[in-house]
């Protein structure tokens, strides 16, 4: 092929995978059984378009996609995100994955004839979920926001387990002598080595993103990738696990307060969607349908076995000590989506050598394809039948970025609350903002409120700061008190009227003396002290003052007790007005009712 032939056939194998999402999202299946299928049908087997065999090729698509996937995962999620569920989401990840291929492999011993050893190499490649078949399945559930981020976490762990797992079998079967000391050793030192250079590298990078000032907010998410590859390599080049690494470099950036955070964040899940379209079809290419006739009894029996008995009996074991009902671990067992990591890992006994390799590799893909059909698109109506899902999406989606005005000497910080962050339920004024940041505007529901000193913060707000450069790097320990506080004791100021009676009066609103009736700051001689309501039709609010009397603003102005204010209001309630009218003095009576 020319090259312009070459880049043809990419544009059209992409534009064949957003079709099949589409497709998938209107049949209610998952989308990347749809890209396996595109690839078996322009396959050697098929159409025979694209002619692959090459294991080794293969693997090394699947690493580079796998290491961009895991990476968004991470990014997606960050350590804060992920704490709560920290110890679940490591049981499932490593006791789950054990318990998982020691009872597939035992059954596949069993129905294959194969030896223990082989067995278990079988069950170690099916062992492991799928990063990329869990986030689509997340991106698109309403399930409770715990037992995703439990599901998200182990998705992100076990990849280093299960290939461990896989490498250490391998080498027992080709070596006597190899045995599970060896394999322990193999484990701990994958780990280590893989848990200290992605929290290096994720670090340095932070440390770089909050330092350096690029011209152009494209090159951020160049930065972001540059550090998941240095992550990746590194630990790799160590003898290291590089998928653990990669994660815990993507969680370590995603955690933090960086600039650009949306457009880096934008930029990875569209390279994770190409990652996946680009691993599922070579997979795809790979597959013979040819050659499954003689394993797909075995093979589907062994897949039903998976998912049916081996990963609800290691989703149960792994959550025995954590606070999850019935339901839950009932859930927890049944989402665990085989993908593309299991195929990748059966071509590493193809590519060794190991005798009956090409059997491990077509029962991987009857336990990607039944596990998909089955778990995937059932999962999300089982869900809601155990009364597992809320209205709110399983993983939060992030606005669009406002924009960037860097260049300017400034950046945008975006900060969802959550609702164990301690801003929760205090008011603007006590945020502590330095002199250099403001708050623009808090997205609530959807919609855009702008900020008042005595407007309070909810859980599922998003605030959107505007911070000088001068002060943009003392700003994460400002966010670090949001989220842990401490907080002075939070006192209702409800000041006690002045004087044994108050004298109700009202007069026409005189824009000179007493400034915006919308966001008032002092009335007759007041302070206003909290804004409580504020009226759409017209520029207008209800407030109250530092003496303890309200008042309501507007075309005129109205200032006594409550109980007056009350009286007034319905009052003008009767004088036959508008419905747009009615409504504001409906909403000042039910503000100070009692």
């Amino acid at each position: 092929m020319t090259d312009g032939q070459l880049i043809l056939v990419a544009g059209a194998l992409l534009a064949a995978g957003l079709g099949g999402a589409l497709l998938a999202g209107r049949l209610r299946v998952p989308g990347l059984l749809l890209f396996l299928a595109l690839g078996m049908l322009i396959g050697t087997d098929g159409l025979g378009w694209i002619d692959l065999s090459d294991y080794e090729l293969a693997r090394r698509v699947g690493i580079i996609a796998l290491a961009a996937i895991l990476f968004e995962g991470g990014l997606t999620a960050g350590f804060r995100e992920i704490r709560p569920v920290l110890r679940p989401g490591l049981m499932l990840a490593f006791v789950g994955t054990l318990v998982t291929a020691a009872i597939t492999g035992l059954a596949a011993s069993w129905l294959l004839g194969l030896s223990t050893l082989e067995g278990l190499l079988l069950g170690s490649i099916l062992s492991v979920t799928d990063g990329a078949a869990i986030f689509a399945l997340l991106r698109t559930s309403t399930l409770r926001r715990r037992l995703a981020r439990t599901l998200e976490a182990e998705a992100g762990f076990n990849d280093p387990v299960a290939i461990l797992l896989v490498i250490g079998f391998i080498e027992w079967i080709e070596q006597p002598d190899y045995g599970i000391v060896d394999m322990l050793e193999l484990f701990v030192r994958q780990i280590s080595i893989g848990t200290a250079v992605g929290l290096a590298v994720g670090g340095a990078a932070v440390w770089a993103f909050r330092r350096v000032s690029f011209a152009t907010g494209g090159l951020y998410p160049v930065a972001s990738m540059a550090a998941g590859a240095l992550a990746f390599g590194a630990a790799d080049s160590l003898h290291g696990s590089g998928f653990l690494a990669v994660y815990l470099a993507g969680l370590t950036l995603g955690s933090a307060a960086i600039p650009a955070r949306n457009t880096i964040a934008v930029f990875h899940q569209g390279l994770a969607w190409v990652a996946q379209i680009g691993l599922f079809l070579t997979l795809g290419l790979l597959v013979f349908p040819s050659q499954l006739d003689e394993v797909w009894v075995e093979g589907t029996v062994i897949a039903l076995v998976l998912v049916a008995l081996a990963r609800p009996v290691a989703a149960a074991v792994a959550t025995a000590l954590d606070h999850f009902s019935a339901q839950e671990r009932f859930a927890l067992g049944w989402a665990g989506l085989r993908g593309g990591v299991p195929v990748v890992l059966a071509t590493f006994p193809v590519i060794e050598g190991v005798p009956d390799s090409q059997t491990y590799f077509n029962i991987a893909f009857f336990a990607v394809v039944i596990s998909t059909v089955l778990q995937g698109a059932t999962f999300e109506p089982l869900a809601k039948a155990l009364g597992l899902t809320t209205d709110e999406p399983a993983l939060p989606r992030p606005i669009a970025e406002t924009g960037t005005i860097r260049r300017l000497g400034a950046e945008v910080v975006e900060f969802p609350v959550h609702e164990s962050d301690a801003v929760v339920g205090r008011y603007v004024r006590e945020l502590g903002l330095p002199r250099d940041a403001l708050l623009n505007v808090i997205v609530r529901r959807g919609e855009a409120i702008p900020p008042r000193g005595s407007t309070q913060i909810e859980a599922g707000d998003r605030l959107h700061v505007l911070v000088r450069k001068e002060v943009a790097r003392q700003f994460p320990d400002l966010l670090e008190r949001w989220r842990e506080g401490p907080f002075a004791p939070q006192r209702e100021r409800m000041p006690s009227l002045r004087g044994g009676s108050v004298i109700f009066s009202t007069r026409p609103w005189n824009a000179e003396s007493d400034g915006d009736p919308a966001y008032p700051q002092a009335l007759v001689g007041c302070d206003v002290i909290r804004h409580l309501r504020t009226r759409r039709d017209t520029p207008g609010s209800l407030v109250l003052l530092d003496d303890g009397r309200y008042a309501i603003t507007g075309p005129s102005l109205a200032v006594g007790a409550a109980a007056q204010i009350q009286r007034y209001a319905r009052r003008r309630l009767n004088a036959g007005l508008a419905d747009a009218e009615r409504a504001w003095w409906q909403e000042v009576v039910g503000a100070l009712a009692r």
